[in-house]
C-alpha cells in the first residue's frame, strides 16, 4: 500500500532499496547519528539493513508495525528522502501506536516530516481504527519538535531514559493526539495551515 499528498509518498520498505537507503543514510550521518537508536546489551549489535527490513515487514505481517519509506517526487523520478515507521502497534482496548521518522538534511524545513506524520496518523486513525498516535522526542532535536508542534501533538510531558540513543540512555518528550481531536484528518488541518 502506499500513501500520497500531492508529490509525497510512503510505500513500504524493500529489500531492493538498500543502495540508494544506505547512500542518503551515509550522506546525512552528521544530521541522524545525534538521534540514533542504539543496543545498550553487550557488544551493542544492530541488524543490518536487510536484518532490519525482515524484521520489520515480520512484523508489518503481524499488524504490529507500519514501515515506510518517504519518497518525493522529483521529475520523472521518485527519490527516496527519508523513512517513517509505525511501531508498537497495540489493538484491543488501547487501539494506539508509536510513530518515528527522518528526513534527509537537504529536504527538512519543506514540511516532508508533517506531511508524511500526518498521512500516517489518518491512515492509522481512519483506515485501521486507532485511536491513539503518540511520538517521543529527544528534547534537544529541534527539527523533530517543531514537527509535532506544526501538526498540534499534545506534549505529555518526559520520558526519562526512555530509549537508548546514540550510545546511552536519553529522556524523551513524549507528544499525542487523538482521533478525537481531528475530526476531519490531520492531513487536512495541516495542509490548510502550510498553504
Amino acid at each position: 500500500m502506499t500513501l500520497e499528498s500531492e508529490d509525497l509518498f510512503l510505500r513500504p520498505i524493500r529489500h531492493r532499496d538498500k543502495r540508494e537507503w544506505m547512500e542518503l543514510r551515509q550522506r546525512n550521518l552528521d544530521w541522524l547519528s545525534p538521534w540514533e537508536a542504539s543496543n545498550p546489551a553487550p557488544g551493542g549489535y544492530l541488524p543490518n539493513y536487510h536484518e532490519m527490513v525482515r524484521a520489520l515487514n515480520s512484523q508489518a505481517r503481524a499488524a504490529s508495525a507500519l514501515p515506510f519509506v518517504i519518497t518525493e517526487r522529483q521529475g520523472g523520478r521518485r527519490p527516496i528522502v527519508g523513512q517513517l515507521t509505525v511501531s508498537g502497534i497495540v489493538w484491543g482496548s488501547a487501539l494506539t501506536a508509536t510513530l518515528g521518522y527522518w528526513v534527509a538534511r537537504d529536504r527538512a524545513g519543506r514540511g516532508i516530516a508533517p506531511t508524511a506524520v500526518a498521512l500516517a496518523t489518518d491512515y492509522c486513525f481512519w483506515e485501521l481504527g486507532l485511536h491513539r498516535m503518540e511520538i517521543n522526542i529527544r528534547p534537544e532535536n529541534a527539527a523533530s519538535l517543531s514537527v509535532v508542534r506544526k501538526l498540534g501533538f499534545r506534549d505529555e510531558g518526559i520520558r526519562k531514559d526512555y530509549l537508548h540513543i546514540a550510545g546511552s540512555w536519553a529522556d524523551h518528550r513524549s507528544f499525542a493526539l487523538t482521533a478525537d481531536e481531528v475530526p476531519g484528518g490531520l492531513l487536512r488541518r495541516w495542509l490548510a495551515f502550510h498553504r
